[in-house]
């Protein structure tokens, strides 16, 4: 298993950063590794609400359907599976003077024979969570988020 863990500190009220989250069709915006995320159903974001997520890691592209676990005011919680891993995005949120302190947790628990490569891709999981955390910030405060 390999986990990943950023404490990042972004210039928006916690509700719109919650919000922006949890629409996890957001993700090609912030994270560098996803190249598409459409919505699988439709109505609310809530609990159950289901994305299939296009990446591509290490030149190699891969499908995983990510399902909302959880939706709290100060928590998000989402789990993408394939075949070969079961990926955990864990945020949690919390409002200090305005702003929001975000801790993003990635786990990635693979499956069979991928279980050998783990700790191989562990110093590419950490350079991907580094460019997540410069580049959420930066997405957040775009003109067009105020």
């Amino acid at each position: 298993m390999v986990t990943v863990e950023r404490s990042i500190v972004l210039d928006r009220p916690t509700d719109d950063v919650l919000a922006y989250l949890a629409d996890f069709g957001n993700t090609p915006e912030w994270d560098p590794g996803t190249e598409s995320c459409t919505r699988l159903d439709s109505g609310p974001v809530a609990p159950g609400a289901s994305w299939l997520n296009v990446s591509r890691f290490r030149g190699r592209r891969t499908q995983l359907t990510y399902t909302l676990e959880s939706y709290q005011a100060d928590r998000l919680l989402f789990v993408g599976r394939n075949r070969t891993v079961t990926a955990t995005d864990d945020m949690t949120l919390r409002s200090v003077d305005g702003r929001t302190l975000l801790v993003y947790r990635a786990q990635l628990r693979f499956k069979g024979v991928a279980r050998l490569a783990a700790p191989f891709l562990r110093s590419a999981f950490e350079q991907l969570a580094d460019q997540v955390a410069e580049r959420m910030p930066r997405v957040l405060a775009a003109p067009e988020r105020r």
